[in-house]
């Protein structure tokens, strides 16, 4: 992984505050926590709006590469045995009552 960042680091420009290994261990640290982008860029000491521009980027370079990509279709055959989790992670608002409404 680090080498194929490696190949995407733009040589004139400011050097990034997160080295190679950092910004690949805050992508990874999102998608095995899924915490949310401040908690993880605190962990790391960058700004908020750092840390999905990070993980965009570390995504971007991955899937360029051809070297790390999910498979088209899945492999069928017998003894293969799929199970399945499918988690909901959306956000869903919250209407909360007015402070002037009556309470019930």
């Amino acid at each position: 992984m680090v080498d194929q960042l490696q190949k995407h680091v733009p040589t004139k420009s400011r050097p990034p505050k997160l080295s190679i290994k950092d910004q690949i261990l805050l992508c990874l640290n999102y998608w095995r926590e899924y915490r949310t982008l401040f908690h993880v860029a605190i962990s790391y000491g960058v700004s908020e709006p750092t840390a999905p521009r990070v993980i965009r980027h570390v995504e971007d370079c991955l899937i360029k590469s051809d070297l790390f990509h999910l498979p088209k279709s899945l492999p069928e055959g017998e003894g293969i045995d799929w199970n399945m989790v499918i988690v909901d992670a959306t956000e869903i608002p919250i209407q909360r009552p007015k402070k002037t409404e009556e309470k019930l």
